[in-house]
């Protein structure tokens, strides 16, 4: 992978804006701050925040074993996402491939920055099929975007699929890890030395509890993270952020405590979904959810809004018909839910 065939080249040729943190931090805690026009009466926040989140990647690289080059923070993992688009992708030229059906946030970045998004479907039991993806690919693709644990399905992706992609793609492989801290496949963060072009994606909202805090982590070779620098707005994480991700890494027991209790009680979900006549069938996962395939699945949606449940309704996608989506709760939400299915059940 030459990175210099694989950027745009604006981007490879554009100098970044400087900003004023980039210059004197708060390292330089004697100085007069009066070069950003910022509000001198301090509020605790009236300074703007450290624009590389430099701390929360110092504390990130002892938790993931990443060192803090290799990584990048945005607003959500959406952002980086999209900067992977802006960074690569020329727009009305180039093209990426995703493997439907998967997070849709893929589709939807595509085509706000007008680049051709190539679909080649996963098979039945929501595998990869490498030898299509391979054959999809153009002399204009850039990215290929794989989800592990796969959303909506739950599954993980097989590794000797996702190796041999990386092995035999040019661009770069983009892997959507949200939910990998409740799998028992191994995170591919360990595999970014023996591959220059996989890109990583890890984010703070599902094991660690702070969907709110809107936090996303990228893991890539440095050359990739200072061409995604170059080209992220300055202050992209916000100070209160910065902060509460720091309170996050300091109490990452807490959270590996509940992803425990999480795959426990979504094997207990599980076996109580089977008592379930409508269930036709509950789909592998190492998530934080189970795909289940019903009778009916508008139906039963609507049934449980009206039992003040809100599940999701997947049966639009491919592969998913009459398919709902179903978080793990607490152990008393879980008990409300199946305990709403066996009314349904009844009335059946």
């Amino acid at each position: 992978m030459k990175l210099s065939e694989l950027a745009r080249k604006n981007v490879l040729q554009m100098k970044p804006y400087s900003s004023a943190r980039d210059e004197f931090t708060e390292s330089h805690q004697d100085f007069i701050f009066q070069d950003a026009n910022e509000n001198p009466f301090n509020s605790g926040y009236n300074r703007y925040p450290d624009p590389h989140a430099s701390k929360v990647k110092i504390a990130l690289a002892k938790l993931k074993g990443v060192p803090a080059e290799n990584m990048i923070l945005g607003n959500g993992s959406d952002e980086v996402l999209d900067l992977l688009f802006r960074a690569f992708c020329e727009p009305k030229q180039d093209e990426v491939i995703s493997i439907p059906p998967t997070y849709g946030m893929y589709k939807v970045l595509a085509e706000v920055n007008e680049i051709k998004l190539n679909e080649v479907p996963l098979t039945k039991d929501f595998q990869i099929e490498t030898e299509a993806i391979l054959a999809a690919i153009t002399s204009r693709t850039k990215l290929i975007f794989l989800c592990s644990p796969n959303n909506p399905s739950g599954n993980v992706m097989n590794t000797k699929a996702i190796k041999f992609i990386l092995k035999n793609f040019k661009g770069l492989v983009v892997l959507d890890e949200a939910y990998i801290d409740f799998a028992t496949q191994a995170s591919f963060v360990s595999e970014l030395n023996h591959f220059p072009n996989l890109v990583v994606l890890q984010t703070f909202s599902k094991a660690f509890a702070h969907a709110g805090i809107r936090l996303g982590m990228g893991f890539a070779q440095t050359e990739i993270i200072q061409l995604l620098n170059k080209i992220k707005p300055p202050y992209n994480v916000n100070q209160l952020t910065q902060a509460k991700a720091m309170e996050v890494i300091a109490s990452a027991e807490t959270y590996k405590n509940q992803v425990e209790m999480l795959i426990s009680e979504r094997e207990l979900l599980r076996n109580a979904l089977k008592k379930i006549s409508f269930v036709e069938k509950l789909f592998p996962s190492e998530a934080n959810f189970l795909l289940m395939k019903v009778d009916n699945a508008i139906l039963r949606y609507h049934q449980l809004i009206e039992k003040g449940i809100v599940v999701r309704n997947r049966t639009n996608e491919l592969h998913c018909e009459n398919c709902l989506r179903i978080s793990i709760g607490t152990p008393k939400e879980n008990i409300k839910l199946v305990q709403a299915l066996l009314n349904l059940n009844a009335q059946k």
